[in-house]
């Protein structure tokens, strides 16, 4: 695997060996600007060949932005960093302990704001830089690794978590995640499930984290069996089991209709089940890191279905901005939907999030089109 280094930081030296180090401990091939020799056209023409070329873009910022380049007005590493957004896997690091420039105080912000973007912590030396390189680079392949459990089995696992077909009891749309761990073993001891610290723990991130909740409305929180279970009437509601599978419920509801207390035409909104399946994933990869730290769960399948009413509309935000207050309605549909599901190595659920969600989304828009 190719891995381009894209990087400003002065006197990058130590850095740039601690990077190259990483990459080749790894037995990958680093690229980075020093590589390229001559060449008829210009070092920033080549670097960006270059990260064509490459499978995985690693982009290092320290404090200075560096010398804009013209035409585009950005410096060589945003260059670098535009032309891999959205194309590549990006893995950055930012350098603690500076202030960086406002232009690159600026770049860092929309680097940290892309949901795509595999980010990782800071660093303080060229050691901490080549540790977390060598994590962030072992997480992708292991992320890409094929898998060594039973994928039917964990697909079984998450669809019986999932609850029954409700497309009939409500006008209110929700999306129903379950995420499933495997090799299955007991990741949490009762007394563990069972402890307030754990369930504040869920409460508190379902609320200022990935936002399961909504905060406007109370949290119960308690013991459904074997399962530490917290939920709000009429909002979400999270299931956690002791062997660390986890069911999520989330709204689809409009913020703004509940803010304003609008009725507008029954519709399930493309946008908002794809930013609630994110959300979903994004709580689920920290419940999972906060219970099972050591990764005994190396592989995850999630499956995703959708709670709604039957007459309910499938929509794009633009198609229901055009029509807020009216629109063709099914009186009834015969076919039952079955759950999406997707099966991947466990480091995926954080580093490839957002595929992931898009891949759940599509079967799930054709499903809910055709029915």
């Amino acid at each position: 695997m190719k891995v381009f280094v894209s990087s400003l930081i002065s006197g990058f030296g130590h850095e740039r060996q601690a990077c190259r180090g990483a990459i080749t401990a790894l037995r990958h091939e680093p690229v980075m600007a020093e590589d390229f020799g001559a060449s008829p056209h210009s070092p920033q023409v080549s670097c960006l060949q270059g990260l064509r070329s490459a499978d995985l873009v690693v982009l290092v910022l320290g404090q200075s932005y560096g010398q804009p380049q013209p035409g585009s007005g950005l410096s060589a590493t945003h260059e670098e960093y535009r032309e891999a957004k959205g194309r590549k896997p990006v893995i950055a690091f930012v350098q603690e302990s500076m202030t960086p420039e406002p232009q690159q105080a600026a770049f860092i912000r929309e680097v940290q704001e892309w949901e795509n973007g595999l980010f990782r912590v800071g660093f303080r030396a060229p050691d901490d830089l080549r540790d977390e390189l060598i994590r962030a680079l072992h997480d992708y392949d292991l992320a890409r690794a094929v898998g060594t459990v039973d994928p039917k089995a964990l697909v079984q696992r998450a669809k019986e978590l999932l609850p029954k077909d409700e497309r009939h009891s409500s006008r209110v749309a929700a999306i129903s995640l379950a995420v499933a761990g495997g090799p299955q073993q007991q990741i949490l001891r009762p007394a563990e499930i069972e402890a307030p610290v754990l369930g504040e723990a869920l409460h508190r991130e379902a609320l200022f984290g990935a936002r399961i909740f909504f905060r406007n409305l109370g949290v119960e929180t308690g013991m459904d069996g074997d399962s530490l279970v917290l939920e709000q009437q009429g909002g979400g509601r999270i299931q956690l089991e002791e062997d660390g599978a986890i069911v999520l419920r989330i709204a689809l509801e409009e913020a703004d209709q509940r803010r304003n207390n609008h009725i507008s035409f029954p519709a399930v909104i493309e946008e908002t089940v794809l930013a609630s399946i994110t959300a979903g994933l994004n709580y689920a990869s920290w419940l999972l890191d906060h219970v099972d730290p050591t990764q005994r769960l190396s592989h995850i399948v999630c499956a995703v279905q959708i709670e709604a009413s039957d007459y309910m509309a499938w929509r794009t935000q633009r198609e229901q901005d055009a029509s807020p207050n009216g629109g063709t309605m099914s009186i009834y549909r015969n076919e039952q939907r079955e759950p999406v599901s997707l099966h991947k190595p466990r480091p995926a659920l954080r580093l490839d999030r957002q595929r992931i969600a898009e891949d759940l989304l599509v079967p799930l828009r054709r499903q809910w089109k055709r029915s």
